[in-house]
């Protein structure tokens, strides 16, 4: 295992969405192992090493909302860009013609604690890119609050709260007292070995006492 970080994640709302529901958005239970890693490499990323989500402590109770927003049925392509470049043209979306609404349905008041490491990849340098280098630049960004991209909850509009917990004290959460629950399968992360169509892998999410043990549920990911 290598470099270690615990976080404090929270924010008002969340929305990790089931990728088997089609337009309109519903979130899962907790934050899933892909927007936790999503929001550790917002803060620090090299291709050098990769961020890998060992532990999932859910604070808050679990409580969902709904809402209704405007959202639009297509969006620009790539190569309609490029026309419009190439030829000069104008390029535009009129959003009277293409709006929709949609239903949304969130989290509340989400907070977790999420523990977390990192393994160098093949992409590593010299010698001189080695993992304290790396461990000891992400701290210092963790403690000063920075990040490359603004961190959120599974949607751009869900900004996301980070802090750095230095001790490795247990916070006491909602679900401290709870006997296990099933969470159902939940989406680990995409496979990228494939990069014309990466892969869903999917993981059982049993929430113990509050807590999910990721790194163990690793060991039997589903495509």
């Amino acid at each position: 295992m290598g470099y270690g970080v615990r976080l404090k994640i929270s924010g008002p709302r969340a929305c990790f969405t089931r990728p088997e529901f089609k337009s309109e958005r519903v979130s899962y239970d907790v934050i899933t192992p892909s927007a936790a890693r999503g929001i550790l490499e917002a803060v620090y990323w090299k291709p050098s090493i990769r961020w890998l989500i060992d532990r999932i402590a859910v604070l808050n109770e679990i409580r969902f909302d709904t809402f209704r927003r405007n959202e639009l049925e297509s969006k620009l392509s790539y190569r309609n860009a490029k026309e419009a470049y190439e030829k000069g043209t104008d390029l535009a979306i009129v959003a009277t013609d293409k709006r929709q609404q949609r239903a949304m349905t969130y989290l509340r008041d989400v907070a977790y604690v999420v523990d977390a490491h990192f393994d160098m990849t093949d992409r590593a340098g010299d010698v001189d890119d080695g993992p304290k280098k790396h461990y000891n630049i992400a701290m210092r960004r963790f403690r000063k609050g920075q990040h490359f991209a603004q961190p959120v909850l599974g949607c751009r509009e869900f900004p996301a709260k980070v802090e750095l917990l230095e001790a490795d004290e247990e916070i006491a959460g909602f679900y401290s007292d709870a006997p296990e629950r099933d969470l159902g399968y939940m989406l680990y992360d995409l496979d990228f070995s494939n990069a014309d169509s990466p892969d869903p892998l999917f993981f059982r999410a049993m929430m113990r006492h509050g807590v999910i043990d990721v790194a163990s549920a690793r060991e039997g990911l589903v495509s």
